[in-house]
């Protein structure tokens, strides 16, 4: 596909230090609250469950919150970002890694894997991305993703916003749309505006290639490792309903 991405996409590598400008933490508070009760509401181990790791955890912004409720560790691939998460999220663990071959040699009561599962692009990384869920796990545990669309919500959209800090300033124009209905991806297409300290203004255009899968695809891999699991759709305030859905996966006690 002409201009397809490739490789890291500029938010994350040599624009990160701008991404509380673009995603404040304080945007995150009603979708953290959300994930906090699906990862705990239903389950027997509700009252005991007090680690969490959360794969492809970016700025940390859902962690400020979650943080008060668990023992966190968190991994991202991006050097940018965990250096942006440690400073909103000092007294979480960081880790270097990515999502589809981390492996820390422990487990934990919950697993929590939001939008950056997205940029799994083919059935084979999102199957690798839920075997590094599962194997992270504890038996009796449960993991939380949380894809920003599926094959079948999805639908082309725009979205603008940004923030204004003490020094620079960030706006953005997002557009997400399908080239190829036919394949597992969608683009979602960024235009920065970054404000210096001196009022100097420069634009930077950031392509991201994301994953589509159907639901079934998503069911079908979640219970090919072993996780009991099943859609929920996203509830939030400025999220039309119908239009997102998570995916809550339980992985059974052991048995004798």
């Amino acid at each position: 596909m002409p201009g397809e991405a490739t490789g890291t996409p500029k938010l994350y590598d040599q624009l990160a230090a701008w991404w509380p400008l673009l995603s404040a933490p304080e945007d995150y508070e009603e979708e953290a609250a959300f994930y906090q009760r699906l990862l705990l509401d239903g389950s027997a181990d509700a009252d005991a469950a007090r680690s969490l790791l959360e794969l492809g955890s970016g700025g940390g912004n859902n962690a400020s919150f979650l943080e008060a409720r668990f023992t966190m560790v968190l991994v991202d691939p991006a050097p940018g970002m965990l250096e942006v998460s440690r400073a909103l999220n000092p007294e979480c663990e960081h880790v270097l890694g990515d999502m589809r071959t981390v492996r820390l040699g422990r487990t934990f009561d919950r697993v929590f894997v939001h939008d950056a599962i997205s940029y799994m692009t083919s059935e084979q990384d999102l199957r690798a991305a839920i075997e590094t869920a599962w194997t992270h796990t504890r038996p009796g545990g449960r993991a939380l993703l949380a894809p920003d669309y599926l094959r079948e919500t999805f639908r082309p959209s725009t979205e603008h916003g940004g923030h204004d800090g003490p020094e620079r300033a960030l706006r953005y124009l997002a557009w997400a749309w399908d080239p190829d209905p036919g394949d597992d991806t969608y683009v979602t297409d960024y235009a920065y505006l970054l404000r210096e300290a001196d009022g100097a203004v420069r634009v930077e255009h950031d392509r991201h290639l994301e994953g589509l899968f159907a639901r079934d695809t998503w069911l079908r891999l979640l219970a090919g490792v072993g996780f009991e699991a099943w859609a929920v759709p996203l509830e939030h305030s400025e999220v039309e309903p119908g239009v997102h859905e998570v995916f809550v996966a339980d992985r059974p006690a052991e048995s004798g």
